[in-house]
């Protein structure tokens, strides 16, 4: 049965000599298993303990060693070196190492050790001006090598571009006059806003975090490196770079640039109809002008059902507003939605 297992995990791509030692068995073995299946297994063990082996005091002695707080970023290598220069031997350098081993004190230590970064809290938006999610973006100068930068805020609820600018840096005070900017036009109260970013020096700058805690904004962050976490921010992003008026050609100068950003965002907010919302403009959303496109869009399905029922299997097209909006919903969340 075992040789059949080791087949199987060989045949899926496994080694053959780490599916044996996953087993606990030699190479060596399983291959006198295959020249003689019909003898029984002559395994027996060591039947004394090596003169060699360290004590029980001995080997709590070395672990104790290696988890002490001085020594907690020393590996083996390094541990058994510094003892003897203190005078102290408690065993070879391999006996460390596979004492670590088997104790899992080897795959990270001391500040080695990768760092947890937990998933970020779920919000829920069931309006306009609850959540918002920003980001920047490089935009190409005609100089090899220059970039522009693009600040944008969307409101997570609606998807509407709620502030861009351009800049030729990229700075936390310059992120924070945009924000307050955004907030007094919106008439954003305090803790009434949530506001998400990921990690750049531009989100978690002093400056930036001071104006958000003046202005009463709640700070979230993606995790290191996990795009997901921003979603609706690199989404606007993408629709940005990839929308068919972009340039084909680097910007010339900072005002041109500027242009083409306010009227990329006139055409986003007032023209541009998202399929998240029910693919009516983000600007209709914001304002609450999408209620009355939705309901006229299913009077419209209703009538043509009525003038032709024979033409419908079953309901008509779903033009329900949705009225909630979650930002990075936790996995009870995603389970409970999918199921839905």
């Amino acid at each position: 049965m075992i040789i059949e297992f080791i087949d199987e995990a060989v045949a899926a791509g496994a080694g053959h000599s780490k599916a044996c030692r996953t087993v606990g068995l030699a190479p060596t073995t399983i291959k006198r298993w295959r020249t003689t299946p019909d003898v029984e297994d002559r395994r027996r063990g060591p039947k004394t303990k090596p003169a060699s082996a360290l004590s029980e005091k001995e080997r709590s002695s070395v672990i104790s060693m290696m988890n002490a707080p001085e020594h907690s970023s020393m590996t083996p290598d390094t541990l058994v070196p510094f003892l003897a220069t203190l005078g102290l031997y408690l065993a070879s350098e391999s006996t460390f190492y596979r004492i670590a081993r088997e104790q899992k004190l080897l795959s990270a230590r001391g500040r080695t050790r990768p760092r947890k970064h937990r998933r970020p809290r779920e919000f829920v938006a069931t309006g306009p001006n609850q959540v918002w999610a920003w980001d920047i973006t490089f935009l190409p100068m005609m100089v090899r090598g220059r970039f522009l930068k693009l600040y944008v805020i969307i409101d997570v609820w609606s998807r509407m571009i709620v502030g861009a600018k351009v800049h030729e840096r990229e700075d936390d005070a310059l992120a924070a006059t945009l924000i307050e900017q955004c907030c007094v036009e919106q008439d954003v109260l305090r803790n009434q806003l949530v506001l998400h970013s990921d990690n750049g020096g531009a989100m978690k700058g002093n400056t930036m975090l001071a104006k958000l805690q003046q202005l009463g904004v709640m700070p979230s962050f993606s995790r290191p490196h996990v795009s997901d976490d921003n979603a609706f921010a690199e989404s606007v992003m993408r629709t940005i770079k990839y929308n068919p008026a972009y340039p084909e050609r680097p910007f010339a100068d900072l005002a041109e640039a500027e242009a083409w950003v306010a009227t990329f965002v006139a055409w986003y907010n007032n023209e541009h109809l998202h399929s998240g919302i029910r693919f009516v403009t983000p600007s209709q959303r914001h304002h609450g002008q999408d209620i009355a496109v939705l309901d006229h869009r299913h009077k419209v399905y209703l009538d043509a059902r009525a003038r032709h029922p024979e033409r419908w299997t079953g309901k008509t097209r779903n033009w329900a507003r949705p009225t909630t909006v979650i930002l990075n919903p936790s996995p009870a969340t995603r389970k409970q939605t999918a199921a839905m």
